[in-house]
């Protein structure tokens, strides 16, 4: 673990009450923050819970599959029917099978980019790469309309990845550094959930507790000025953030006060346990959640890969629509599951590859669920082979686009630009809206 992080760095891996504590200059007036210019729209969704497929999944080998294109194009994996008549998905995925009904499958998504950062961009931004300025993620926009500026009191930030940064570009973009997300980091399979900046190894919770009586016997300045806003401002701060590491707020992420059953349907690996820690979150009243699901940049060995990760995926993705669904929340939290591109349709079966598949952006397979989403149906299709979009292409702006208008935030609200030009929180919505037919 680094121990020379820069005070910038440390700031930013903060939550945003204990940056307050180390830096009294994050108490800036909430005023210098621009406010959105339009009212939000009626909400049908609450929070989003987007599981970010790093790496770019392919559609062929999950939820686009072309059996009768060869053993070329299709690979080993079979396709299997889904409780949806007509729609097949990946033999590795069963679970999800059987819960089709609850799922929008986009095969029509294109964006032409087949790079990693670009594509990134491309997809969480839904603009296009090039230009002026950097815009803000969709997590971030969540972030500035449903967080501290709209009212949030939530003890979580209202935008948390877990559990390592995206990486692949600035989550803020041109919002200030506030709107970035809370980054766990830790895994939540193991014994105790190592959430940085809450949970430190080694230290136990009489030992915090102890050191906050230590420095609050060693600090006299709010004795000696007991009524100076900005001190007092400061203890407030410092309170809160206490809480996130002390009280209720960590117990969020305390995931042994689930049933070891419930757990166990989850799957007790990295990512089960983080759809998990997800579904709490949003219990909680989160905004925006993101699971950052690494390793599906299959160049090599794609398939050997896929045994290991589509039965994860399938065992996280259907108990965490079973578990919100249960709860009643399904319906106000959308699941947005998908990566920054798809991947060749033709298999190299040459060493070294064998049996790998390259970036592909032409076409590629985006799935959503709960949140006011129309189920059971598949929005445009691929060609024979799965290479290009053969009806009703969708582009990442139209998915983000359609996110915002069910969390009630208006597409054509501005953001808060550098240079006082106009940005709006996404582009012009195409004729009939954002995703017509599946909201």
């Amino acid at each position: 673990m680094r121990t020379n992080l820069t005070r910038r760095e440390l700031l930013v891996r903060l939550p945003p009450a204990a940056a307050a504590i180390a830096l009294p200059g994050a108490l800036l007036p909430r005023a210098q923050a621009a406010t959105p210019a339009a009212p939000s729209r009626a909400a049908k969704a609450k929070s989003v819970i987007q599981i970010w497929l790093w790496g770019g999944p392919p559609h062929l080998d999950t939820f686009d599959p072309k059996p009768e294109a060869g053993n070329d194009y299709a690979g080993p994996f079979k396709a299997i029917e889904t409780n949806v008549p007509g729609l097949r998905f990946c033999e590795l995925l069963p679970l999800l099978a059987k819960q089709a009904d609850k799922l929008a499958v986009i095969r029509g998504m294109t964006h032409g980019s087949n790079a990693h950062e670009t594509a990134t961009y491309m997809v969480q931004t839904g603009r296009p790469s090039g230009e002026r300025v950097i815009y803000p993620g969709t997590g971030a926009v969540v972030s500035l309309f449903k967080g501290a500026d709209a009212g949030y009191t939530g003890q979580i930030p209202p935008y948390v990845v877990l559990t390592a940064p995206l990486g692949r570009f600035d989550e803020a973009g041109f919002l200030s550094a506030r709107y970035k997300p809370f980054v766990t980091g830790g895994d939540p399979s193991q014994p105790r959930f190592m959430v940085e900046g809450i949970v430190a190894e080694g230290i136990t919770d009489k030992r915090q507790r102890d050191r906050r009586e230590l420095l609050g016997a060693l600090n006299s300045l709010p004795r000696a000025l007991p009524k100076n806003p900005t001190l007092q401002a400061l203890a407030r701060s410092e309170e809160a953030a206490y809480d996130m590491i002390l009280g209720d707020g960590a117990k969020v992420f305390d995931l042994s006060t689930e049933s070891d059953e419930l757990r166990e349907r989850y799957g007790r690996t990295k990512f089960g346990q983080c759809c998990l820690m997800a579904r709490r979150l949003v219990e909680k009243g989160v905004p925006y959640v993101t699971i950052n699901y690494e390793g599906w940049d299959t160049h090599k060995d794609n398939f050997t890969t896929l045994r290991r990760k589509l039965p994860e995926l399938d065992k996280g993705f259907a108990t965490l629509l079973e578990d919100l669904d249960g709860r009643g929340i399904l319906s106000t939290t959308v699941i947005w599951c998908g990566g920054e591109f798809g991947r060749t349709p033709r298999v190299d079966w040459s060493a070294p590859w064998n049996g790998g598949r390259g970036h592909w952006g032409n076409a590629f397979t985006t799935v959503l669920a709960g949140g006011g989403i129309r189920g059971g149906q598949a929005l445009g299709s691929t060609d024979a082979r799965g290479a290009e979009v053969k009806e009703r292409p969708v582009s990442p702006a139209e998915v983000i686009g359609g996110l915002y208008t069910l969390l009630g935030i208006d597409p054509q609200a501005t953001l808060p630009h550098p240079q006082g030009e106009t940005a709006r929180v996404a582009p012009e919505p195409p004729a009939g809206g954002f995703l017509k037919e599946l909201i």
